[in-house]
């Protein structure tokens, strides 16, 4: 099952028991209780040499990763973002502004600055990984090890579009011309209006995103994206490389926007390479 479907069958799952138990969920977390909300740690970590932020895309959720800690050294721990309005923050408001998202977990990462922190996120979530890079520098002075943007291009090729004002059937159409595996759910109609809030507040997001052409941060950056993704043109994913005052690099990997599902455990490999890290934890 593709990662689209996943989004909308839990979705659905969950808004149907309203707050099933997660076990990333925030009781293992410290801070204040506004932050909890923000990550899931599904496998903490006692004394992480790294800790890996994780932004899901597009009307995903932070159980899109929910696979990765048992692939991921044990040095490393993963705090995967659950965005409001979806899973166990179904009651929260969605957000449809880059702004308004990225400021809260910039703050939300407060607790969690005791490590060096790296940055993954996929389609969408490369685009809020790359603002929460910037941010984290410019409020706190904290420069992430390193930043992996997937499945997005670069800030300074982004094309202008507007689904988000058009009907569900407009939204639909777009959402299975990349993953075409979520029809059943989509054309559920209970399920469908369980996520449609949620893919409609994060399309305006990205639709009305207006980054600085000369955005830029000191984090190394590492783009992927799989060959036949439809929205991204080699040019597109290349251009990462203006975005740092560090080192870049890129990987294409055989498939389409959602590449990383059947790939993904040599991205994860690759991932963690970069991080330092030696191979997966032993109870993998």
């Amino acid at each position: 099952m593709s990662e689209t479907s996943e989004r909308t069958r839990h979705a659905g799952e969950d808004g149907r028991a309203r707050q099933l138990s997660d076990p990333g969920r925030a009781p293992s977390l410290p801070g204040p209780a506004p932050f909890l909300a923000w990550f899931r740690r599904f496998t903490p970590v006692s004394r992480p040499h790294t800790r890996l932020v994780c932004f899901p895309y597009a009307g995903g959720a932070a159980s899109a990763f929910r696979t990765w800690p048992r692939q991921l050294p044990e040095t490393v721990e993963l705090l995967a973002v659950q965005y409001p309005g979806r899973q166990d923050r179904l009651q929260d408001p969605c957000v449809d502004d880059m702004d308004t998202l990225v400021e809260p977990i910039v703050e939300a990462l407060t607790p969690w600055l005791d490590r060096p922190l790296a940055l993954f996120g996929h389609s969408m979530g490369a685009s809020v990984a790359f603002e929460v890079a910037m941010r984290l520098k410019d409020r706190h002075g904290v420069e992430p090890a390193a930043l992996f943007v997937s499945g997005r291009g670069a800030p300074a090729r982004t094309r202008e579009s507007a689904l988000h004002a058009q009907g569900d059937a407009a939204l639909i159409a777009d959402v299975l011309r990349l993953d075409a595996a979520a029809a059943p759910v989509l054309r559920d109609p209970d399920l469908r209006e369980l996520v449609m809030g949620s893919i409609r507040a994060d399309y305006r997001l990205s639709e009305t995103y207006r980054p600085r052409p000369d955005a830029s941060t000191g984090a190394p950056i590492t783009a992927y994206v799989g060959r036949d993704d439809p929205d991204i043109a080699p040019g597109d994913i290349r251009a990462w490389a203006r975005h740092t005052r560090a080192g870049y690099s890129e990987r294409i990997f055989p498939g389409d926007h959602f590449y990383l599902v059947p790939h993904e455990a040599e991205l994860i490999q690759d991932v963690a390479a970069k991080l330092g890290g030696r191979g997966p934890r032993c109870d993998a």
